[in-house]
């Protein structure tokens, strides 16, 4: 008597939107000393799915670092996706410590990945310009009491946007990486009193890219250099010759864009 083949049924494939204060953290990947928030999202999801799934995500982010809209995903088996993305949220974030939110779920394609289908990223960092910081962003903007030159900054921003080798920009991530050169479609400085706030977007970021461009753009705030050695600062690809790097607390991964081809340029910020 012949018999068929087993054929098992495909696995559920969900698509996360996450949020994390990074304070307390080491950044988003499992870390061999200290915690990263992708393991403390994964033993809440050990809790709910006796598989253990490994959550793949869009971005991965430095030590400190916070995040409104890091994209993930990950697989279980068809018996035990039994929840509807809904519950599914309100029962992640019951095994989750209040620094960490899962902002929704929803069913993805079986070929979705959350970081070779990103077509870019929006990052925001955040800048309090006083004499005294205001204590309730302690946390989530880099204090600079002496007063910044929005113009100025504005006008070196300018310089950052398009397709550059921002080599100038990032820290030695401590292993081989292959080119330097991402596209930024916007680099963007908003006031409103006090409070600065520069928008990043690419194709892509390099380490400490976004902090090394934030850092540049405030010591030509305050006068450091003009506006248009920043496109010196490019051309000579070398970290020596730009601005400091801005400290991590006030830097955001704001949102993940995705389009229906793949083929994004991996994230290190």
């Amino acid at each position: 008597m012949s018999t068929e083949p087993t054929v098992s049924a495909p696995e559920k494939k969900y698509k996360l939107v996450i949020a994390y204060d990074g304070t307390g953290y080491q950044g988003w990947q499992v870390q061999k000393i200290g915690t990263g928030v992708q393991e403390i999202v994964e033993a809440a999801l050990a809790k709910l799915f006796p598989s253990g799934p490994r959550l793949h995500s869009s971005s991965r982010t430095d030590t400190g670092v916070h995040a409104i809209g890091m994209v993930a995903h990950f697989s279980v088996t068809p018996a035990e996706a039994r929840m509807t993305p809904h519950k599914l949220s309100l029962a992640i974030n019951a095994h989750l410590p209040p620094d960490i939110r899962v902002f929704s779920v929803a069913p993805a394609k079986p070929r979705f990945h959350a970081r070779f289908d990103a077509s870019g990223k929006q990052y925001r960092y955040f800048i309090w310009n006083h004499a005294g910081m205001n204590p309730l962003l302690r946390h989530t903007a880099w204090h600079v009491p002496r007063t910044l030159d929005v113009k100025i900054m504005r006008a070196a921003a300018k310089y950052f946007v398009g397709k550059h080798d921002f080599r100038s920009f990032t820290s030695n991530p401590g292993y081989e990486r292959g080119s330097t050169v991402r596209n930024l479609t916007r680099c963007q400085v908003l006031k409103s009193g006090p409070e600065f706030k520069v928008i990043i977007e690419g194709d892509g970021f390099l380490y400490k890219m976004c902090r090394g461009i934030v850092g540049t753009l405030v010591q030509a705030g305050l006068g450091k250099f003009p506006p248009e050695e920043v496109k010196t600062m490019l051309e000579k690809t070398d970290r020596r010759v730009a601005g400091m790097t801005a400290p991590a607390h006030g830097l955001v991964l704001w949102k993940v864009f995705y389009q229906k081809t793949s083929g994004h340029v991996p994230d290190e910020e």
